[in-house]
């Protein structure tokens, strides 16, 4: 249950519209909703300033379906992440009526109504071509969380100059999210030429020394330039998420 619908209820309840019985029958679920399988985090929305985002890596169609039915009859706007196109079928054909939208770049299915961006701009930037449905990961949360987002793409280091020339979208963001795989010298850089905050993402993208993002992940955690700030390999929702709660 999200902070509006809790507040209708109270106002509701202030306003005689509803009887206390009933009221107590809609806080039943808080703080969690037991399915036997999955325990709904109901209450998370209030705790945190957005709800529960349903994982579907190694969750059963069947399951997924479940979580986000019960999830969308109590909040919102739902979220799940690392969906299949097969998933997003599902879930389009099991809830009827319900507004199901599959964000095929990133991955992520959203049931329910976008919010209007109202938070100050996040720009998510990266090294390479590869390393965009991590960043689109990261830009559709962020979106989804109510945050304006700009993109900028392929301008590693490999081209400092394709970065450089565009300064004014760097000094016009609130938060930068840097997505780089190889080395991840990307963020460094960027940080080198901003005051606000950097979010860096190592992917895995690279050959066999990269071991699959751990070079670009240690490399980023041992930046020079201060106020960066680094995630799990290929975590673009993570870094979308702290980015949205940096700009509130």
């Amino acid at each position: 249950m999200d902070r509006q619908r809790v507040e209708a209820l109270l106002r509701d309840l202030k306003a005689g519209k509803v009887t206390v019985g009933q009221a107590m029958e809609a806080l039943r679920d808080l703080p969690y909703e037991d399915l036997g399988f999955a325990k709904l985090d109901s209450h998370r929305d209030l705790r945190r300033g957005f709800p529960e985002v349903i994982l579907c890596l190694g969750k059963p169609p069947e399951r997924i379906i479940e979580i986000a039915r019960r999830m969308s009859e109590s909040q919102g706007l739902v979220l799940a992440t690392r969906a299949s196109p097969d998933v997003h079928d599902r879930l389009r054909k099991a809830l009827v009526g319900k507004r199901v939208t599959y964000h095929e770049k990133a991955a992520i299915v959203s049931i329910g109504d976008p919010p209007k961006a109202t938070r100050g701009s996040v720009l998510v930037v990266t090294a390479g071509t590869s390393d965009i449905p991590v960043a689109e990961e990261a830009g559709v949360t962020a979106e989804l969380m109510g945050c304006s987002v700009t993109r900028l793409y392929d301008v590693g280091v490999a081209g400092v100059h394709r970065i450089l020339d565009r300064q004014d979208l760097l000094k016009e963001a609130k938060v930068i999210v840097v997505v780089a795989g190889m080395e991840g010298a990307l963020p460094s850089v960027v940080a080198g030429l901003v005051k606000v905050p950097v979010i860096a993402v190592p992917t895995s993208v690279g050959y066999g020394a990269s071991f699959d993002g751990l070079a670009a992940l240690l490399g980023m955690m041992n930046s020079c330039a201060p106020g960066v700030a680094v995630v799990n390999i290929d975590n673009g929702f993570g870094a979308g998420y702290l980015a949205s709660m940096m700009n509130r």
